[in-house]
């Protein structure tokens, strides 16, 4: 299943507070788009909305499908997750943990899964580099490893749409690189993969788009060039940047 992603004037309030304000997005399948923006600017409020995780005003549509109209598990076939923090407290093996991906096709038991289901689960710890410790329960595993879980668990849903908040956050900079390129290409399988990220060097090497939230509302959206320019960078996060390229790709360096 491929669709693209429609936002229509995106309102959420939480406490009373608005905390995104008329946001309107065309998201293609087969993109990854970075969200980036200031502390408090509306990143993860806006996955969540996604999500169907937060009372929100608007039109969010995957295709001609409403995803409002959709009841909690057929959401979750569309939409796959992945929350700040990988917070586990169960020691689960981390194989089991990943294919509680596959619980909205049905899959129950991690002892009885259907060949697709187990195809999907072996196929997102092999991508993500997490195989070597696939029977170890994840209150072992260390901060980073534990994130490589979390999004293999994500990777096993098959989703059209993944939503990934601050995947990078507590891994060292290889695993950065690697958990990047493995959204890119899940993306360029026809994944549509919208990314919170605070690292702008990350966004402008890997995304196809950023969209940039300044206090709850689209500063800027397009290719990273255009949406992380000089006086965007300067505007909306207040720093300037060292921008060039190296081996053909961009590179962005918060400077000042």
């Amino acid at each position: 299943m491929t669709a693209d992603l429609r936002i229509r004037d995106l309102s959420v309030r939480l406490g009373g507070r608005p905390v995104l304000s008329g946001v309107s997005l065309e998201l293609r399948s087969g993109s990854f788009v970075a969200v980036v923006g200031p502390n408090g600017a509306g990143k993860t409020s806006l996955l969540r909305a996604i999500a169907g995780l937060v009372p929100h005003a608007g039109l969010i549509a995957l295709g001609a499908e409403n995803l409002d109209r959709l009841s909690a598990r057929a959401r979750a076939r569309r939409i796959a997750y992945l929350p700040q923090g990988h917070e586990m407290h169960w020691p689960l093996p981390a194989r089991d943990v990943v294919a509680l991906g596959r619980f909205p096709h049905g899959a129950a038991d991690p002892d009885r899964l259907g060949e697709a289901d187990r195809e999907a689960v072996a196929e997102a710890m092999r991508v993500t580099d997490t195989e070597a410790f696939a029977d170890r329960a994840v209150t072992e595993l260390s901060g980073g490893e534990r994130a490589r879980v979390a999004l293999a668990r994500v990777f096993a849903a098959g989703a059209p749409v993944i939503l990934a908040d601050e995947p990078t956050a507590a891994l060292d900079p290889r695993h950065q690189i690697d958990v990047m390129s493995a959204l890119r290409a899940r993306a360029r399988c026809g994944t549509l993969v919208i990314a919170v990220t605070h690292d702008l060097g990350l966004a402008a090497r890997h995304a196809d788009a950023v969209a940039v939230l300044e206090a709850g509302r689209l500063a800027a959206v397009g290719p990273p060039a255009e949406a992380l320019a000089p006086d965007c960078l300067r505007r909306v996060f207040g720093i300037e940047a060292f921008i060039g390229t190296h081996q053909g790709a961009p590179v962005l360096v918060p400077w000042s």
